[in-house]
């Protein structure tokens, strides 16, 4: 099999990103820079606001002694991290109420976020009537598709209850993949994207969040325009496992107070940045078989991004046993993680539609 390398043009690469001795190593084996260029890291202590960091700087050369470009990066920490794999169950309150009906015909629809009423903040179900006492019309800010957006609209008095003829909720459940997991602090990473209202295309907003252990209990394997699903089980009233804290498009992320039965302790690896990810050989981490296991993927193109996006990399499963299992990517495998050359670099974030067998993955390093 004949893989290209990609070639990176270093006058596109930005200042601050992740990197390390090894990473810069296998870019200048591989002529990840070009034929005739190498990079040459230098680290160096630096301390903000009394917390010591490293960072460090790239030099490149030409013909590897003529100095063409510098570019100041951040080292990558040396901790270990609990290798992911298994699905978790989420339970997120959210930052103001998502709307579930529109029994008023107004301007809200299905999945609408509001988030201020009459400029008072709107956190759970409980605060729309507040906002709305004694008052005949309400401005209503609220999201959709990400986008703020205000409204004036008629509040209805009945039986001095107040109200806007909306049904809403300020809860979301959902089932994901564990990344990794910070071995000394709990900080984990998780899903690839974000947790999406599918009705309204909103990032939910998180007040405050809680991860579950996850049973599966079954598998709808992919087929061609029809994505399968993993189909898990989780109990709200059982002990949560622990935070979430930020929902953002890689992913959420919080603290992990309890990994038992998510992670096997014995199991660590590194984070790597993104230019030690080359197209070819790398492997997915599941438990969907009951055991945590690696999987065989190829990874068929690594892009170099300026900006950050959770659409990094596209691969293909080659292992047979997860294709017999799943039919390959299937809902519920976002988060699982990518392994290359024994470091986390990556998770799974989307399937092909028109073909199970292939995905895209998101960087590991914009997921912490």
């Amino acid at each position: 099999m004949l893989i290209i390398m990609p070639v990176v043009n270093i006058f596109q690469i930005e200042d601050n990103f992740l990197t390390s001795y090894e990473d810069i190593k296998s870019a200048n084996s591989n002529h990840l820079f070009g034929s005739y260029i190498t990079g040459e890291l230098k680290a160096k202590e630096q301390t903000v606001d009394s917390q010591n960091s490293k960072s460090g700087e790239i030099v490149f050369k030409l013909f590897g002694f003529i100095p063409i470009r510098k570019v100041a990066v951040v080292m990558a920490d040396d901790a270990d991290y609990y290798i992911g794999g298994a699905p978790i169950g989420l339970s997120i309150s959210t930052d103001g109420v998502i709307v579930v009906s529109d029994e008023a015909d107004c301007c809200l629809k299905e999945g609408d976020i509001i988030t201020e009423i009459n400029g008072e903040k709107i956190d759970d179900v409980d605060d729309i009537e507040k906002a709305l006492e004694g008052k005949e019309e309400a401005e209503v800010t609220y999201l959709r598709k990400n986008r703020e957006i205000h409204a004036l609209l008629k509040v209805e008095n009945i039986d001095n209850k107040y109200r806007l003829g909306l049904v809403v909720k300020d809860n979301i459940t959902g089932v994901g993949t564990l990344t990794f997991v910070n071995t000394k602090t709990g900080e984990y990473g998780a899903l690839g994207h974000a947790v999406v209202d599918e009705a309204g295309g909103n990032i939910v907003p998180v007040k405050e969040g809680k991860v579950y252990g996850c049973n599966l209990i079954g598998i709808t394997k992919g087929q061609k325009n029809n994505p399968g699903q993993l189909r898990c089980l989780f109990l709200q009233n059982g002990k949560n496992k622990g935070d979430i804290e930020c929902n953002d498009k890689f992913g959420i992320n919080g603290t992990l107070t309890n990994v038992e039965g998510l992670v096997d302790e014995n199991l660590t690896a590194k984070i790597g940045g993104r230019l030690s990810v080359t197209p070819g050989k790398a492997t997915i981490v599941s438990d969907i078989s009951g055991i945590k296991e690696e999987y065989e993927i190829e990874i068929i193109k690594a892009n170099y991004q300026k900006k950050a996006n959770d659409k990094s990399l596209v691969f293909r499963v080659k292992d047979k046993r997860l294709l017999s299992l799943t039919g390959g990517i299937v809902q519920g495998m976002s988060g699982s993680p990518i392994m290359q050359n024994g470091k986390i670099v990556g998770a799974v974030t989307h399937v092909f539609l028109s073909d199970p067998t292939k995905g895209y993955g998101v960087y590991a390093e914009w997921m912490q």
